[in-house]
């Protein structure tokens, strides 16, 4: 089923929908913030989303500093695993004046809460639910907010087709308003990442789940996971976003700018026009190529009203004009007789023989 989101329509015969996430990329600054809402919104796209949470409650300071060392991205960072998710935490004061803002430029204001205060706390600003990858196997958080009655929209990087499946069993119990956006969640820009998008993964749930929207989160650069996503039927594209890569700070250097986000779109609306109509068929610009491409029956050579066509009396030539006999045809026209004199390379009609 399509879900809606404000005034958007999203699902198969629907445009895409583009959430630009801006998640740290604030910096910790509420200016920097609302300027990124506005270059999201000029770049195209349909959603600015943060990330509400509170340090305490998303990561445990005991267990990061109790890691033999920091790992994947997190192997880059110059303070700790808490130090950087307090920095990168949205204030709670923040968020009606990021939801003014948005509404001010015409933009769609999300963000993915983190804890149950979060959920509470962001409810009145969101038309929807994003739970990030962390989330697949935290059920009882994700049934919390499905229980709100909002559209729900769920990422499943490094998760398997179990915690998808567990996820989107326990969201539909309660709420049929569903986009499953498969993601990987490697956070480190190295271009081995596009080995594994897996972007085949989305036949997977279109075939498991044909009534639920999908979607891509995607932490690359390149347009190519994009638009092969959308030609996969996924509907909903969530980036990072930033004014520059070269900030410092946890999302910056895996986030698109206002640029290349643009030109994502623009491409993306382009395969949209291509992806066009699944019945096959001779479209409308294609109606005069069909006369000067194709072919018809012509006489091989002047023939006399009378005499009984052979095939060695027939040519088969552009163009197809129309009304003449198409040669797939061509085995009912021998043996027949003509009923009028034709000139060679004349077409041949049915109203003309006999």
């Amino acid at each position: 089923m399509d879900i809606q989101i404000n005034n958007r329509v999203i699902g198969l015969k629907h445009p895409t929908y583009f959430i630009a996430d801006i998640a740290a990329n604030h910096d910790g600054d509420l200016g920097r913030a609302k300027l990124l809402i506005r270059l999201a919104k000029e770049a195209g796209a349909d959603a600015a989303k943060f990330q509400h949470f509170q340090a305490p409650k998303i990561v445990s300071d005991y267990g990061f500093s109790h890691m033999n060392s920091k790992v994947s991205h997190q192997a880059k960072w110059k303070k700790s695993v808490t130090e950087v998710y307090a920095a990168a935490s949205v204030s709670q004061s923040w968020t009606p004046v990021l939801k003014e803002e948005c509404d001010k430029v015409g933009i769609d204001f999300f963000t993915s809460p983190y804890d149950y205060d979060s959920i509470e706390h962001v409810n009145p600003y969101v038309p929807a639910f994003k739970a990030g990858s962390g989330e697949i196997d935290w059920i009882e958080a994700l049934e919390h907010m499905a229980s709100k009655g909002k559209p729900m929209i769920i990422a499943c990087g490094a998760s398997d087709i179990a915690d998808v499946q567990r996820a989107v069993r326990a969201i539909l119990k309660i709420n049929p308003q569903l986009c499953l956006m498969q993601c990987n969640t490697n956070y480190t820009a190295d271009p081995g990442n596009y080995d594994h998008l897996h972007l085949n993964v989305l036949k997977t749930f279109a075939a498991m789940y044909p009534d639920i929207t999908l979607g891509l989160s995607d932490h690359t650069h390149a347009l190519a996971p994009i638009l092969g996503a959308v030609a996969l039927g996924a509907r909903m594209i969530e980036r990072h976003f930033t004014d520059s890569n070269d900030r410092e700070g946890p999302d910056h250097k895996f986030a698109m700018n206002p640029d290349s986000w643009a030109k994502m779109v623009e491409e993306t609306r382009l395969l949209e026009r291509a992806l066009g109509s699944s019945d096959k068929f001779i479209a409308d610009n294609e109606q005069e190529t069909k006369i000067v491409q194709r072919r018809c029956l012509r006489a091989a050579r002047d023939i006399q009203a009378g005499e009984v066509f052979t095939r060695e009396m027939i040519d088969v030539l552009r163009p197809a004009t129309p009304g003449a006999i198409k040669p797939h045809e061509i085995e009912n026209v021998i043996g027949t007789k003509a009923l009028r004199d034709f000139k060679y390379g004349q077409e041949l009609r049915w109203t003309d023989l006999g």
